[in-house]
């Protein structure tokens, strides 16, 4: 799977937490790998893993978040993009594979994607302010 795809993957994933307790969330993202026919199991495993780091280390990366996005609560914050945040921030941090540059741009581009007209700019800004 390349990193692009793995990435939208990643994102999608973690933003159905927002949707689902967490005795809920276990069963909702093995029914979203059920349904994506063109991973393979190894790359289901793989995401599993990337996923489950992530969500292990939310809360640092939420206090993170909420320390740089000054003017801005979390629970203010639009659902995607406060993912894509997320999602960034770990890559930034924790993932030496991946550039800060990268990792920034990436969520950008996610943003154009799946955020609203002000995502991009917005998602960029707080991540700005985290390399800081």
């Amino acid at each position: 799977m390349l990193r692009r795809e793995l990435r939208d993957h990643t994102f999608k994933l973690l933003f159905q937490k927002e949707f689902y307790q967490e005795d809920e969330l276990q069963e909702q993202l093995n029914c979203f790998l059920e349904e994506q026919e063109t991973l393979k199991p190894e790359d289901c495993t793989m995401l599993m893993e990337r996923v489950t780091k992530i969500l292990e280390v939310l809360p640092d990366l939420d206090a993170q978040i909420q320390e740089k996005s000054t003017g801005w609560k979390l629970r203010r914050m639009n659902r995607v993009d406060l993912t894509l945040i997320r999602l960034a921030l770990y890559e930034m941090k924790m993932d030496d594979a991946v550039p800060v540059k990268v990792a920034i741009n990436e969520a950008v581009e996610l943003a154009k994607q799946y955020g609203g007209e002000e995502s991009p700019q917005f998602v960029n800004g707080v991540l700005a302010r985290l390399i800081s």
